[in-house]
């Protein structure tokens, strides 16, 4: 597998380094992220740069970028701990609507790629843990449109959504996908900080109505647009992972460097400098498996794809894990204030293990490949 960028991927990920580094310093991330509404112009700024419209079609105002040019793009944002909706509507509600096909394309994705618009794909259920197949929140036919019943939680970034991508059973058991505008009567939003200071919300149905348009694909069409989405937000998430990873070690590297103890850096000892070393394998581990999760976007065989996107998941949570506990150790007693960005990256990096299947959701799936193979 080829690890180098191309020249294009090179100067993307450079232009996107300088804006991530001027625009989200510590200070400004920080009180960016106290604030419970998007910045606009921190998002119109991503959409200039062609961020929101790298993986959607020329047809659709996006560039139709390859799926490895998902890997520089989000290793920039995950080094520049970006908690803009990125991942949850450029990466996979385009992907979702993209599969889904239809009239959906024309009336979403341009707005995606220029920033008019954030989705947001509502499919997990309170007590269902991660499983992707809607139980409670029911949608029924409704004077020639729909009714949607029922609720979803830890809505990705729902709160600041435009519309949701609502997953929800039929009254034949059916799987729908249904595009649902964020000012939908019947709707009630709770929109809650997370861990990491970016936002999630619960969604709670009450008779929502929905015209016939609504309706973006049903059974197995619908299942295999949500089971995408999911794929092509795993992925982006692993990149997301390793490039936090990646600069939390630069920011190690240089405390070690800089504080002294007995008159000496403390990046001379060498005690120290073995924890950097494994600080270091786990980050480049954690990097080769998001070449690995990008690679399986294009991989035909879709029990391949599911093992590949698994094991690139369970890594960047193990070396996630190992790098942060260990910048957190190294810094001392200052590694627990608040004062410092290493707490920020620690959290960040807990919150990835969490998102779109956490490691125990992981060993489930190649559980189950392994037993059916």
């Amino acid at each position: 597998m080829d690890f180098i960028y191309t020249e294009e991927q090179r100067m993307l990920a450079d232009s996107l380094r300088r804006l991530v580094d001027q625009e989200w310093a510590f200070a400004r991330r920080r009180a960016r992220q106290a604030a419970t509404a998007l910045d606009p112009q921190a998002w119109a700024s991503l959409a200039e740069l062609g961020v929101l419209g790298l993986n959607i079609g020329q047809d659709y105002g996006g560039f139709g970028e390859v799926p490895a040019s998902l890997l520089p793009v989000h290793v920039e944002l995950g080094r520049g701990l970006v908690s803009e909706p990125v991942i949850p509507s450029a990466v996979m509600s385009a992907a979702l609507v993209d599969a889904a096909g239809g009239p959906a394309r024309e009336r979403w994705l341009p707005r995606i790629a220029s920033g008019e618009a954030i989705l947001s794909v509502a499919y997990q259920e309170p007590g269902r843990r991660y499983d992707a197949r809607p139980q409670d929140c029911r949608a029924a036919p409704q004077g020639g449109g729909w009714r949607l019943d029922g609720a979803k939680h830890l809505v990705w970034h729902g709160g600041a959504a435009t519309a949701w991508l609502v997953s929800a059973r039929a009254e034949d058991g059916e799987t729908l996908l249904l595009a649902v505008p964020s000012d939908t009567a019947g709707v009630r939003i709770t929109d809650t900080p997370t861990l990491d200071r970016a936002r999630c919300a619960r969604l709670d149905f009450d008779g929502a109505a929905l015209p016939a348009d609504a309706l973006l694909a049903r059974g197995e069409a619908a299942g295999q647009a949500l089971a995408q989405a999911l794929q092509w937000g795993t992925a982006a998430l692993c990149a997301h992972a390793a490039g936090a990873m990646e600069r939390l070690l630069e920011i190690t590297a240089d405390y070690l460097r800089t504080r002294k103890q007995f008159g000496q850096p403390l990046a001379s000892f060498q005690a120290l400098q073995h924890k950097l070393a494994e600080m270091l394998v786990a980050k480049e581990l954690a990097m080769s498996m998001a070449y690995v999760a990008v690679a399986a976007l294009t991989e035909p065989d879709p029990v391949q794809r599911r093992r590949m996107l698994a094991s690139a998941k369970l890594e960047a949570a193990r070396a996630g894990r190992q790098v942060a506990q260990m910048a957190v150790q190294l810094h001392g007693g200052m590694g627990m204030t608040d004062e410092l960005e290493v707490g920020d990256f620690f959290k960040r990096l807990t919150v990835a293990d969490l998102l779109l299947g956490d490691s125990a959701e992981q060993l489930a799936t190649l559980a189950e490949e392994e037993a059916r193979a």
